[in-house]
């Protein structure tokens, strides 16, 4: 239970980042080159979200037990 709880939040953190991530590229069209975009994305906390639930989900599916 403690394993899917965490893979759990490893995925909301991920989706979390990801729909955000996309959203910030409608910045794009409106004019910013791509290094002020990248410039902006760093400062925003919610797009670290991304990399971290990712990490979360791979530190999980690595120490999961396996009964084989």
């Amino acid at each position: 239970m403690f394993y899917i709880f965490w893979f759990l939040i490893g995925f909301g953190l991920t989706v979390t980042g990801g729909v955000t991530f996309i959203g910030y590229l409608n910045l794009l069209p409106a004019g910013v080159s791509w290094l002020e975009f990248l410039q902006f994305i760093t400062l925003r906390i919610e797009c670290y979200f991304f990399p971290i639930g990712i990490v979360i989900m791979l530190l999980v599916l690595y120490r999961y037990p396996n009964n084989s």
